[in-house]
């Protein structure tokens, strides 16, 4: 019978005839077919019934090819199998490094890693840490108490009168535009020298505090200079701590009035545009200086409320979310005649940065409209505080009411809902320049415990926006020494450029009376706060001996990670703390959900589970075993974890004396490490080290021949006995040197590379040695110097048997570059040693395959051919053969695929250069039947750390554009110039000059940061792995008359799927792709307003203070607008009418009750 040739574009068959007909090609199924599984309309695999498995004769006269049968291509299979452990038996030596292993056991011992003992060591020694902080703190806040005590207020402080620091003034000198350079206001200012200092990354000055001020606080001011005044006594204070404890870094008074006085002095990180840092909007102040908040957010958003009042709304919206953390709870709604959320959130949502970016974004839709009805607004922000079935915060609860002015009071609304216990405070702010009576907006705050703010402008939005602090820390103070209560915080970045710290933070209380017999004073002075670098808590774990897959963690109330390998943030933003859960941070399942809950209720426990790991690549995914232990660290809030694998139970410890380094090693190559020189490395391959830090005194580099000769000029000075040095690291370093050179002698130098076509071979060692041969192969070895940052070494020791991992494709995607044949796959395998019952895995050895040359080989193996230098089998007339890799490839299609899904041979020599691309992207067709037929599983995850390129301007700072502009008719009119609208512009204008750019939409950018050029984002990421199905079968993806016949069988101890499929012919059947690559979520990841409904598990901070019976609430505001001179304002409008700008005046932005 006759192969029936294929063709495009016939009519389509009967559907239910399709499994009862042969595919129009003749092909055929072999036993163990299999049907695919069910799911939407693709491209489906389809199973043939066994009677079609009859072979098919070739018609008289006539050769045909037909499909291979499913033995036959079992066949190719267990020749590839063999050839690959033919090559890694002789080469990579994993048996030989067993041996000398064990011939040198004399030099080292095997150590075991007792989970429990270590992470409660860990755990002691950070709280030890954190500990010597605290009384450091403790210090400072009651030296700060005491001489605020003592400080006599004075009214007449001239500038002239105080002498400090101003952290800023250098690069206001620098800038000819500067205020204070024009009002020559410098006489004030210290001029310091600086030494650079490591510990910092700064250069900074022991002798001095700095003072930084924010811009939009005038610095001359009476609050201020006091300020200045009574703070100077701190710095004594700072100096005999840092004395103490000489491992104290920043050491930070954040005032209430916007002061920061920090230790040691170091010039302020002046951006290029206006500086807005204000300490009090830190996430450490906010934490310190209050108890968590629920807050409901009101907005007006009545047709009276229209153009820049409602801009300045959502400004202030904005900004009032930027005072919250990650302990408090919020939602937003507006209101005219009924009120509605603003965004999907329909209940109080905790306050981290993704809530808060959503309820920014659904702000900036709110549009005006209809009449104001106060009713609906508080009835709405009443309910949501009284839900007693979400997730809350249980402290301060309050509403925020935005509005442009009302008369209505809604006193029943109180009455039903507030009184008599007023447990809701009620802040309210009245927006832009109008006439309104504000007297029921004052009654509305004052009548419930809260406060009344205006904002006429956008230089008033700041200030207004945070001050409700001082009313929420009214009851802490209040309560004196019980609330005096150490907090830490979440990670952040520091402001002043040490990376990534956590913070200690105490309020400090005005102790004040105001008279005998007085109220005692219920104002927060403001928050100290003690900083902790992250490297430093690091530092206190062990670093080498968890093996490259074992790991130290740390998670706080909130399940947010402190420490973890995968908190790596690519940008950060001081304005927000880095929040990484830790089931964000690792792959989620059940078993981690279990532990961190644990964690967080401050247990002990241990688990072993099997979960599935991300490579470091993240193009992997592995499923493992890993045993976790945790314990709570003791006065903290955090909770200390460690992950170790079965195989990292025990590790290997040198244990090299002098006599036994001596006759191992020639006494001059022991001095002068010799053996580590290039120059050696020509009949030993060549060596690259870990970059670790093996003494104190090593200079890093990221080039590693560079990182070399500073070790080696290092070892020239010192033994690796000195205690300068970290001896189990240098001793582990000489030991992996010799024992990777034996493998040298005994293995590699006598066996010929170019037989097997292999480009290198290598062995990679826990104590930091990665040993390439021959020499010249080093040139192309691009893996990571450092074993546990190596991705193969670290799949290698994860997995058994051999690891394939094909070349790694650009972000573009261009073709591999394979004119100098230096094209390699790497094949790794882990060396396992088992010495007296105690299994561990200190190496990984492989090789590094020729691509072409083994491409060649590849077709050779998996043809009808026994070797390849016997000639190829050529189908006589009127027989019948039956295809294979080599001859039929341009109708068969071979390919080996590693189990991500990545291409690592073909038989097809235009897809060479496409090796280590995702095979969507060679053949959808085949790939996607490969998925649904469960060859591949997936997993989606989200990247919460990524960096993306910023938006264009075009989508940046557009709110200025709805700024009314007045004609030139207006500024001839009188009427106009005395009119609302003529004063709410030049306000506008004014403060604009400075704050223009809280407008625009980048945060970063608002700040003042023009190093940011990226902006945090999330990326959806995919990584496929292998699926259920283990054995082979021949399956049929069918598409009418263009079907296609595929085998798929899995090569025993790799990681290989091993295809065969015909090539496709028609086009018509082109299936949806499976991506791979990351990709752009242009939300914050997953759906935001669903995963609010199943919040994870977390705890807040067990203290709460938000009444106290003595709360004097008669301080409830009147009013905080500044508004400038008569001679400012005339200046200010001939200035416009001559269309010059001109330099503003500065404000005084104190709270109306400041005053210290």
């Amino acid at each position: 019978m006759a192969v029936p040739a294929r063709t495009c574009g016939a009519s389509r068959p009967d559907p239910a005839r399709t499994a009862l007909r042969w595919p129009s090609r003749g092909s055929r199924l072999g036993p163990g077919a299999r049907r695919p599984a069910a799911g939407p309309p693709r491209p489906l695999a389809l199973l043939l019934p066994p009677l079609l498995l009859l072979p098919l004769l070739a018609a008289p006269g006539a050769s045909a090819y037909s499909f291979p049968q499913q033995h036959t291509m079992q066949h190719w299979a267990r020749r590839l199998e063999q050839e690959i452990d033919g090559v890694m038996r002789i080469f990579g030596g994993v048996q030989q490094l067993r041996e000398i292993y064990k011939d040198n056991r004399n030099l080292f011992e095997v150590q075991e890693n007792e989970p429990q003992k270590l992470v409660e060591k860990v755990a002691g020694d950070i709280e030890s840490l954190l500990d010597r902080k605290v009384q450091a703190l403790k210090r400072l806040a009651d030296a700060a108490e005491t001489f605020q005590k003592a400080h006599r207020w004075q009214d007449n402080i001239k500038e002239e009168d105080i002498v400090y620091y101003d952290a800023k003034a250098d690069a206001e000198l620098d800038d000819p535009e500067s205020e204070d350079v024009e009002r020559g206001s410098k006489a004030s200012t210290l001029r310091l020298d600086f030494v650079e200092d490591s510990n910092f990354k700064n250069k900074v000055n022991y002798s001095y505090t700095a003072v930084q001020i924010p811009t939009d606080i005038y610095k001359g001011s009476t609050v201020i200079l006091n300020e200045l005044n009574w703070t100077e006594a701190l710095e004594n204070v700072f100096m005999e701590n840092r004395r103490q404890d000489p491992t104290l870094l920043w050491q930070v008074f954040g005032s209430a009035t916007g002061v920061t006085r920090y230790y040691p002095a170091t010039p302020w990180r002046a951006p290029k545009k206006i500086d807005l840092y204000d300490v009090r909007r830190r996430p450490w102040y906010i934490q310190g200086a209050s108890s968590p908040k629920d807050m409901v957010i009101i907005v007006d958003v009545s047709g009276s409320v229209s153009g820049l009042t409602l801009k300045l709304m959502k400004t202030s919206v904005c900004e009032m979310l930027d005072t919250l953390s990650d302990d408090d709870y919020v939602n937003v709604a507006s209101f005219n005649e009924k009120a509605q959320p603003v965004s999907c959130f329909t209940h109080l949502v905790q306050a981290n940065v993704r809530n808060k970016k959503v309820f920014k974004e659904a702000v900036q839709g709110m549009v005006a409209k209809g009449t104001t009805g106060y009713k609906a607004g508080f009835e709405y922000a009443f309910d949501q505080l009284q839900n007693p079935n979400i997730t809350r915060a249980n402290c301060n609860k309050m509403i925020m009411m935005f509005t442009d002015g009302g008369e209505d009071r809604v006193q029943d609304v109180f009455e039903k809902y507030n009184w008599p216990n007023r447990t809701v405070r009620v802040f309210t702010f009245s927006v832009g320049q109008h006439n309104y009576d504000v007297t029921p907006l004052q009654w509305m705050a004052c009548t419930n415990k809260g406060y009344y703010f205006e904002i006429p402008s956008i230089g008033a939005i700041r200030i207004n926006t945070q001050e409700y602090l001082d009313v929420l820390g009214r009851p802490m103070v209040l309560a004196g020494k019980e609330a005096k209560q150490v907090q830490w915080t979440n990670v952040y970045e520091d402001a002043l450029g040490l990376g990534m710290v956590v913070t200690g933070t105490l309020p400090v209380f005005n102790l004040t009376q105001d008279g005998p017999g007085e109220k005692k004073n219920q104002l927060i002075l403001g928050v100290m706060g003690i900083d902790v670098a992250l490297n430093d808590i690091k530092r206190l774990t062990p670093n080498y001996t968890l093996g490259a897959n074992g790991y130290v963690f740390a998670i706080d109330l909130n399940g947010y990670v402190l420490l973890h390998p995968n908190l790596k943030p690519q940008t950060t933003n001081f304005r927000e703390p880095v929040t990484l859960d830790f089931l964000d941070a690792e792959l989620e399942d059940e078993n981690k959900e279990e532990i961190r809950r644990s964690m967080i209720d401050g247990n002990k426990g241990h688990k072993q589970i099997r979960t599935l790991v991300k490579s470091l690549d993240e193009r992997y995914i592995d499923e493992v075993t890993r045993n976790y232990t945790w314990v709570p660290i003791r006065s903290t809030n955090y909770s200390l974890g460690l992950v170790l694998p079965p195989y990292s139970t025990f590790y290997l410890q040198a244990n090299l004396s002098d006599q036994i380094l001596q006759v191992k090693l020639p006494i001059s190559k022991l001095k002068d490490f010799e053996f580590l020189l290039p120059s050696s490395f020509e009949s030993e391959g060549h060596v690259f080290i870990a970059p670790r830090e093996y003494c104190k005194d090593l200079n890093a580099s990221d080039n590693n021949t560079e990182f070399l000769k500073n070790f080696i000029e290092l070892m020239e000075k010192v033994t690796p006995d000195s205690k300068q040095c970290n001896n189990f690291l240098l001793h582990n370093l000489i030991l992996d040197t010799g024992i990777t050179q034996q493998l040298v002698e005994r293995v590699w130098r006598d066996q010929d590379l170019n037989t097997y076509s292999l480009l290198a071979v290598f062995a990679t060692t826990d104590g930091g040695i990665t040993r390439v041969f021959p020499n010249k192969a080093a040139e192309d070895w691009t893996e990571n110097p450092e074993p546990f940052n190596a991705s193969f070494y670290r799949r290698s020791l994860d997995n058994h048997g051999y690891v394939f991992k094909p070349p790694q494709q650009d972000a573009l995607l261009r073709p591999l570059e394979l004119e100098n044949d230096t094209v390699g796959i790497l094949v790794s395998t882990a060396v396992e040693l088992s010495l007296g019952g105690r299994t561990l895995r200190p190496a990984v050895v492989g090789v590094k395959l020729d691509l072409e040359a083994w491409a060649e080989k590849f077709k050779v193996l998996a043809s009808n051919r026994t070797h390849q230098d016997q000639p190829q089998k050529q189908c006589g007339p009127n027989s019948h053969c039956e295809m294979d890799c080599e001859v039929n490839n341009e109708d068969l299609l071979c390919v080996l695929i590693d189990d991500g899904g990545f291409l690592v041979l073909s038989n097809q020599n235009h897809q060479w250069d496409q090796v280590g691309r995702f095979f969507s992207e060679v053949d959808a067709n085949l790939m996607l039947a490969l998925y649904n037929n469960s060859f591949y599983t997936r997993k989606e995850s989200y990247d919460y750390q990524a960096a993306c390129a910023p938006l264009p301007p075009g989508n940046l700072g557009a709110a200025p554009r709805g700024i009314f502009v007045p004609t030139i008719a207006d500024f001839l009119n009188l009427a106009w110039w005395t009119s609302a609208a003529a004063w709410s512009l030049f306000q506008q204008l004014l403060y604009g000059l400075i704050y223009h750019s809280w407008f625009q939409a980048d945060p970063a950018e608002a700040e003042g940061n023009p190093e940011v050029r990226e902006s945090s984002c999330v990326m959806k990421q995919t990584q496929y792995y292998f699926g259920s199905v283990n054995a082979s079968y021949n399956a049929i993806i069918d598409c009418g008359n263009c079907s296609r016949l595929f085998h798929a069988q899995r090569l025993i101890n790799t990681n290989l799927l091993f295809v065969v499929a015909e090539k496709p012919l028609c086009s018509q059947c082109e299936a949806g792709r499976l991506l791979q690559k990351e990709t752009h979520c242009p939300a914050d990841g997953p759906e935001q307003c669903e995963l609010v409904q199943r919040p994870r598990y977390r705890r807040g901070p067990h203290i709460c203070f938000d009444y106290n019976a003595t709360e004097d609430t008669s301080d409830c505001g009147r009013g905080a607008s500044f508004p400038p001179s008569l001679g400012v304002l005339v200046s200010l409008q001939l200035l416009l009418l001559l269309g010059l700008p001109p330099r503003p005046q500065p404000q005084v932005h104190a709270h109306p009750s400041r005053r210290l």
